[in-house]
């Protein structure tokens, strides 16, 4: 009965001792253990960064910059080989070409025409109504 009390006792670490024999291996599992846990954290954090929890809950609203847990959670997906997807030109946006650049500009003037102001007067003095110690030059 005593052997029994102390095999269920044994930890996560000691079973993983026991289990495999290698050091070089115990270390790889362990790693991956702890990747996969930062990974499931940092996971978790950047959904709360995003998401807006019902008040019920009783969890304020945390404003924070996910940009740090972001460069973690990608990181850590990076060891497992994950990495994101590049085009041709090395992961950037695809190069426009003239014709698709000039489209564009005309579509943009149609929408949204510009007006040109060009004043060639020298001196220009904006006087209000109401400022009695300023004197209006023409």
């Amino acid at each position: 009965m005593t052997e029994e009390k102390k095999e269920e006792k044994k930890g996560l670490l000691k079973k993983l001792k026991e289990g495999i024999d290698d050091k070089e291996e115990q270390l790889a599992v362990l790693s991956t253990m702890v990747r996969l846990g930062i990974l499931i954290w940092s996971g978790g954090i950047l959904t709360l960064a995003y998401i807006k929890l019902p008040p019920a809950l009783g969890i304020p609203e945390q404003k924070l910059d996910p940009t740090f847990i972001a460069s973690v959670f990608t990181g850590t997906l990076a060891t497992f080989g994950v990495q994101a997807a590049k085009g041709k030109n090395g992961g950037g946006p695809a190069p426009i070409t003239k014709e698709q650049m000039e489209f564009l500009i005309q579509k943009a003037s149609d929408t949204a025409p510009g007006q040109t102001i060009r004043i060639e007067a020298p001196a220009v003095r904006i006087v209000s109504d109401e400022s009695p110690n300023i004197t209006k030059e023409s």
